[in-house]
Protein backbone atom coordinates (compact mmCIF):
# COMPACT_ATOMS: atom_id res chain seq x y z
CA UNK A 1 0.00 0.00 0.00
CA UNK A 2 1.13 3.41 -0.34
CA UNK A 3 2.51 5.25 2.52
CA UNK A 4 -0.11 7.41 4.09
CA UNK A 5 2.63 9.41 5.68
CA UNK A 6 2.58 11.48 2.72
CA UNK A 7 -0.43 13.46 2.34
CA UNK A 8 -1.77 15.99 -0.29
CA UNK A 9 -2.04 19.10 0.59
CA UNK A 10 -5.20 21.14 0.00
CA UNK A 11 -3.80 24.30 1.77
CA UNK A 12 -1.69 24.95 4.16
CA UNK A 13 -3.40 23.58 7.15
CA UNK A 14 -5.88 21.69 5.39
CA UNK A 15 -5.35 18.10 4.56
CA UNK A 16 -7.37 15.16 3.27
CA UNK A 17 -6.93 11.65 2.62
CA UNK A 18 -9.46 9.74 0.25
CA UNK A 19 -10.09 5.79 0.93
CA UNK A 20 -11.51 3.53 -2.01
CA UNK A 21 -10.89 0.19 -0.37
CA UNK A 22 -10.23 -1.47 2.99
CA UNK A 23 -11.75 -1.94 6.55
CA UNK A 24 -10.59 0.88 8.81
CA UNK A 25 -10.73 0.34 12.54
CA UNK A 26 -9.27 1.23 15.78
CA UNK A 27 -5.31 0.72 16.66
CA UNK A 28 -3.96 1.73 19.42
CA UNK A 29 -4.59 5.68 20.13
CA UNK A 30 -5.05 6.35 16.22
CA UNK A 31 -6.65 4.33 13.67
CA UNK A 32 -5.61 2.21 10.98
CA UNK A 33 -6.93 0.92 7.35
CA UNK A 34 -6.90 -3.00 6.18
CA UNK A 35 -6.77 -4.93 3.86
CA UNK A 36 -5.07 -7.95 1.32
CA UNK A 37 -1.77 -6.37 1.53
CA UNK A 38 -1.43 -5.80 5.27
CA UNK A 39 -2.31 -2.51 7.78
CA UNK A 40 -1.33 0.89 7.26
CA UNK A 41 -1.83 3.21 9.81
CA UNK A 42 -3.58 7.04 9.39
CA UNK A 43 -2.24 9.89 11.00
CA UNK A 44 -5.62 11.35 11.97
CA UNK A 45 -4.49 13.54 14.53
CA UNK A 46 -2.81 15.31 11.22
CA UNK A 47 -6.32 15.17 9.36
CA UNK A 48 -8.90 17.49 8.71
CA UNK A 49 -11.30 15.62 6.27
CA UNK A 50 -10.56 12.04 6.31
CA UNK A 51 -13.10 10.76 2.70
CA UNK A 52 -14.65 7.47 2.44
CA UNK A 53 -15.45 5.82 -1.01
CA UNK A 54 -18.03 3.19 -1.36
CA UNK A 55 -15.46 0.24 -0.86
CA UNK A 56 -14.54 1.13 2.84
CA UNK A 57 -15.80 -0.39 6.01
CA UNK A 58 -15.08 1.64 9.43
CA UNK A 59 -15.97 0.48 13.52
CA UNK A 60 -17.74 2.58 15.88
CA UNK A 61 -14.53 2.60 17.74
CA UNK A 62 -12.68 4.16 14.44
CA UNK A 63 -15.29 6.55 14.00
CA UNK A 64 -15.12 8.14 17.93
CA UNK A 65 -10.95 7.96 17.60
CA UNK A 66 -11.34 10.29 14.66
CA UNK A 67 -14.11 12.56 15.73
CA UNK A 68 -12.09 12.79 18.81
CA UNK A 69 -8.74 13.69 16.93
CA UNK A 70 -10.69 16.76 15.26
CA UNK A 71 -11.11 14.87 11.91
CA UNK A 72 -14.18 15.54 9.91
CA UNK A 73 -15.69 12.38 7.35
CA UNK A 74 -17.66 12.22 4.66
CA UNK A 75 -18.78 9.39 2.68
CA UNK A 76 -18.56 9.44 -0.98
CA UNK A 77 -18.49 7.80 -4.02
CA UNK A 78 -15.57 6.61 -5.87
CA UNK A 79 -13.05 9.50 -6.06
CA UNK A 80 -15.60 11.79 -4.50
CA UNK A 81 -17.52 11.82 -6.81
CA UNK A 82 -21.22 11.56 -5.33
CA UNK A 83 -21.59 12.88 -1.73
CA UNK A 84 -23.93 11.29 0.51
CA UNK A 85 -23.30 12.39 4.32
CA UNK A 86 -20.52 13.78 7.08
CA UNK A 87 -19.70 13.66 10.42
CA UNK A 88 -18.84 16.17 12.62
CA UNK A 89 -15.92 18.98 12.14
CA UNK A 90 -12.88 19.75 14.05
CA UNK A 91 -14.24 21.98 16.32
CA UNK A 92 -17.98 23.94 17.10
CA UNK A 93 -16.91 26.94 15.19
CA UNK A 94 -19.10 28.85 13.24
CA UNK A 95 -16.55 31.62 11.91
CA UNK A 96 -17.22 30.60 7.97
CA UNK A 97 -20.64 30.20 8.45
CA UNK A 98 -21.26 33.08 9.74
CA UNK A 99 -18.72 34.84 7.45
CA UNK A 100 -20.82 33.10 4.86
CA UNK A 101 -24.37 34.99 6.08
CA UNK A 102 -22.89 38.31 6.71
CA UNK A 103 -21.73 38.40 3.00
CA UNK A 104 -25.03 36.73 1.58
CA UNK A 105 -27.31 39.27 4.00
CA UNK A 106 -25.94 42.22 3.02
CA UNK A 107 -27.09 43.56 -0.64
CA UNK A 108 -23.81 45.25 -1.32
CA UNK A 109 -21.48 42.51 -0.30
CA UNK A 110 -23.69 39.57 -2.12
CA UNK A 111 -23.55 41.41 -5.60
CA UNK A 112 -19.75 42.23 -4.87
CA UNK A 113 -19.44 38.57 -4.34
CA UNK A 114 -21.71 37.57 -7.44
CA UNK A 115 -19.22 39.89 -9.75
CA UNK A 116 -16.16 37.85 -8.56
CA UNK A 117 -17.85 34.44 -8.89
CA UNK A 118 -18.46 36.25 -12.74
CA UNK A 119 -14.94 37.37 -13.65
CA UNK A 120 -13.46 34.69 -12.63
CA UNK A 121 -15.16 32.88 -15.91
CA UNK A 122 -15.59 35.61 -18.18
CA UNK A 123 -13.76 38.88 -19.03
CA UNK A 124 -16.13 41.27 -20.29
CA UNK A 125 -16.39 44.66 -17.72
CA UNK A 126 -19.14 44.29 -15.00
CA UNK A 127 -20.57 47.38 -14.45
CA UNK A 128 -20.37 49.10 -10.31
CA UNK A 129 -24.25 49.54 -10.86
CA UNK A 130 -24.42 45.82 -11.73
CA UNK A 131 -27.65 43.90 -10.20
CA UNK A 132 -28.05 40.37 -8.95
CA UNK A 133 -30.98 39.41 -11.95
CA UNK A 134 -28.47 41.19 -14.53
CA UNK A 135 -25.78 39.30 -13.61
CA UNK A 136 -27.65 36.02 -13.84
CA UNK A 137 -28.71 37.26 -17.49
CA UNK A 138 -25.18 37.69 -18.99
CA UNK A 139 -24.46 34.50 -17.50
CA UNK A 140 -27.33 33.08 -19.05
CA UNK A 141 -25.67 34.29 -22.52
CA UNK A 142 -22.75 33.27 -21.99
CA UNK A 143 -23.46 29.90 -21.09
CA UNK A 144 -25.47 29.09 -23.70
CA UNK A 145 -22.69 30.36 -25.78
CA UNK A 146 -20.58 27.47 -24.34
CA UNK A 147 -23.07 24.93 -25.06
CA UNK A 148 -23.67 25.79 -28.78
CA UNK A 149 -19.45 25.66 -29.30
CA UNK A 150 -19.22 22.28 -28.10
CA UNK A 151 -22.53 21.66 -29.96
CA UNK A 152 -20.66 22.13 -33.39
CA UNK A 153 -17.62 20.83 -31.90
CA UNK A 154 -18.81 17.35 -31.11
CA UNK A 155 -21.49 17.35 -33.97
CA UNK A 156 -24.49 16.88 -31.37
CA UNK A 157 -27.76 18.43 -31.73
CA UNK A 158 -28.99 21.15 -28.76
CA UNK A 159 -31.76 22.65 -28.63
CA UNK A 160 -31.43 23.81 -24.82
CA UNK A 161 -31.55 22.79 -21.44
CA UNK A 162 -35.44 20.59 -20.88
CA UNK A 163 -34.39 18.66 -17.76
CA UNK A 164 -37.63 17.35 -15.99
CA UNK A 165 -36.68 15.52 -13.03
CA UNK A 166 -40.04 13.62 -12.70
CA UNK A 167 -39.63 12.11 -16.13
CA UNK A 168 -36.19 11.42 -16.25
CA UNK A 169 -36.74 9.62 -19.51
CA UNK A 170 -38.24 12.31 -21.67
CA UNK A 171 -34.92 14.60 -21.82
CA UNK A 172 -32.37 14.15 -24.73
CA UNK A 173 -29.66 11.58 -24.42
CA UNK A 174 -27.10 14.71 -24.30
CA UNK A 175 -29.29 16.61 -21.55
CA UNK A 176 -29.09 13.62 -19.20
CA UNK A 177 -25.63 13.22 -20.16
CA UNK A 178 -25.42 17.38 -18.67
CA UNK A 179 -27.36 16.16 -15.85
CA UNK A 180 -25.69 13.11 -15.19
CA UNK A 181 -22.16 15.06 -15.41
CA UNK A 182 -23.61 17.89 -13.22
CA UNK A 183 -24.17 15.61 -10.04
CA UNK A 184 -21.10 14.27 -9.97
CA UNK A 185 -19.50 18.02 -9.90
CA UNK A 186 -21.83 18.67 -7.47
CA UNK A 187 -20.75 15.82 -5.30
CA UNK A 188 -17.59 17.27 -4.76
CA UNK A 189 -18.26 20.38 -4.45
CA UNK A 190 -20.39 19.97 -1.44
CA UNK A 191 -17.78 17.33 -0.05
CA UNK A 192 -15.37 20.71 0.04
CA UNK A 193 -18.11 23.29 1.15
CA UNK A 194 -18.78 21.07 4.50
CA UNK A 195 -15.23 20.48 5.07
CA UNK A 196 -14.76 24.06 5.23
CA UNK A 197 -17.51 25.22 7.51
CA UNK A 198 -19.72 26.64 4.81
CA UNK A 199 -22.81 26.30 4.43
CA UNK A 200 -24.60 24.59 1.28
CA UNK A 201 -27.68 26.86 1.14
CA UNK A 202 -26.14 30.26 1.09
CA UNK A 203 -25.78 30.59 -2.70
CA UNK A 204 -24.91 34.21 -4.20
CA UNK A 205 -25.87 33.58 -7.56
CA UNK A 206 -28.16 30.68 -7.07
CA UNK A 207 -30.97 30.98 -4.21
CA UNK A 208 -33.73 29.39 -2.77
CA UNK A 209 -32.36 25.66 -2.72
CA UNK A 210 -30.50 23.68 0.05
CA UNK A 211 -27.56 23.35 -2.36
CA UNK A 212 -27.77 26.68 -3.36
CA UNK A 213 -23.71 27.08 -2.85
CA UNK A 214 -22.83 24.47 -4.28
CA UNK A 215 -24.65 25.24 -7.89
CA UNK A 216 -22.63 28.25 -7.51
CA UNK A 217 -19.10 27.35 -6.94
CA UNK A 218 -19.98 23.46 -9.34
CA UNK A 219 -20.32 26.72 -12.06
CA UNK A 220 -17.02 27.61 -12.13
CA UNK A 221 -15.73 24.07 -13.31
CA UNK A 222 -18.39 23.50 -15.70
CA UNK A 223 -17.37 24.63 -19.11
CA UNK A 224 -14.34 22.54 -19.02
CA UNK A 225 -15.57 19.56 -17.00
CA UNK A 226 -18.89 18.68 -17.23
CA UNK A 227 -20.24 19.94 -20.43
CA UNK A 228 -17.43 18.80 -22.78
CA UNK A 229 -17.11 15.48 -21.56
CA UNK A 230 -21.23 14.92 -22.05
CA UNK A 231 -20.88 16.05 -25.52
CA UNK A 232 -18.20 14.01 -26.41
CA UNK A 233 -19.77 10.80 -25.14
CA UNK A 234 -23.23 11.15 -26.71
CA UNK A 235 -20.70 11.82 -29.60
CA UNK A 236 -19.92 8.43 -29.27
CA UNK A 237 -23.26 6.82 -29.60
CA UNK A 238 -22.53 4.52 -26.97
CA UNK A 239 -25.21 2.86 -24.82
CA UNK A 240 -24.15 3.04 -21.53
CA UNK A 241 -22.99 6.61 -21.70
CA UNK A 242 -24.34 7.61 -17.97
CA UNK A 243 -21.90 4.99 -16.39
CA UNK A 244 -18.95 6.38 -18.85
CA UNK A 245 -19.50 9.81 -18.02
CA UNK A 246 -19.09 9.14 -14.13
CA UNK A 247 -15.78 7.10 -14.87
CA UNK A 248 -14.13 9.81 -16.89
CA UNK A 249 -15.31 12.39 -14.48
CA UNK A 250 -13.72 10.25 -11.63
CA UNK A 251 -10.41 9.94 -13.62
CA UNK A 252 -10.66 13.43 -14.57
CA UNK A 253 -11.53 14.84 -11.18
CA UNK A 254 -8.10 12.62 -9.62
CA UNK A 255 -6.22 14.24 -12.54
CA UNK A 256 -6.73 17.69 -12.22
CA UNK A 257 -6.79 17.71 -7.97
CA UNK A 258 -9.99 19.12 -8.46
CA UNK A 259 -10.93 18.94 -4.84
CA UNK A 260 -7.87 21.12 -4.70
CA UNK A 261 -8.89 23.33 -6.57
CA UNK A 262 -12.75 23.81 -5.62
CA UNK A 263 -11.22 24.56 -1.92
CA UNK A 264 -8.45 27.12 -3.00
CA UNK A 265 -11.38 28.91 -5.05
CA UNK A 266 -13.55 29.17 -2.47
CA UNK A 267 -11.51 30.38 0.05
CA UNK A 268 -10.18 33.12 -2.44
CA UNK A 269 -13.79 34.06 -3.01
CA UNK A 270 -14.43 34.37 0.38
CA UNK A 271 -11.44 36.23 1.20
CA UNK A 272 -10.13 33.47 4.00
CA UNK A 273 -6.70 34.09 5.77
CA UNK A 274 -6.00 31.37 8.41
CA UNK A 275 -3.01 33.37 9.70
CA UNK A 276 -5.92 36.00 11.10
CA UNK A 277 -7.50 35.56 14.53
CA UNK A 278 -11.34 35.44 13.56
CA UNK A 279 -13.40 37.56 15.45
CA UNK A 280 -16.83 35.47 14.97
CA UNK A 281 -15.23 32.35 17.22
CA UNK A 282 -12.37 32.88 19.90
CA UNK A 283 -13.04 30.07 21.61
CA UNK A 284 -15.08 27.36 20.24
CA UNK A 285 -15.65 25.24 22.96
CA UNK A 286 -16.88 27.98 24.97
CA UNK A 287 -20.95 28.39 25.27
CA UNK A 288 -22.42 30.87 23.21
CA UNK A 289 -23.92 34.57 23.48
CA UNK A 290 -27.25 35.75 23.39
CA UNK A 291 -26.58 38.97 22.32
CA UNK A 292 -23.15 39.17 20.99
CA UNK A 293 -19.48 39.34 22.44
CA UNK A 294 -20.63 42.55 24.83
CA UNK A 295 -22.54 42.60 27.94
CA UNK A 296 -25.93 44.81 27.18
CA UNK A 297 -27.42 46.02 29.99
CA UNK A 298 -31.25 46.46 29.95
CA UNK A 299 -33.21 47.69 32.48
CA UNK A 300 -30.78 46.46 35.45
CA UNK A 301 -30.38 43.43 33.87
CA UNK A 302 -27.09 41.46 32.08
CA UNK A 303 -28.47 39.91 29.06
CA UNK A 304 -25.21 38.95 27.96
CA UNK A 305 -22.02 36.40 28.48
CA UNK A 306 -22.41 32.61 29.00
CA UNK A 307 -25.44 31.26 29.78
CA UNK A 308 -24.27 27.78 31.60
Amino acid sequence: MKDLRILPKIRDSFSYLYIEQGIIEQDDKSIAVFDNTGKVQIPVASLTLLMLGPGTKITHAAIKTTCDAGCLIAWTGEESVRFYAVGKGETNSSESIIKQALLFADNKSRVEIAKKMYNKRFSDILPDDITIEQLRGKEGVRVRAIYKLNSEKYNVPWHGRKYDRKNWEKGSDVDRAVSVANSCLYGVCHSAIVALGYSPALGFIHTGKQLAFVYDIADFYKAELTIPIAFEMISKKTKDYERNIRLHLRDEFKNQRILSRIVEDIQELMDHDSSQHSPFDSDPAKPGFLLGEESISQGGKNHGGDHS
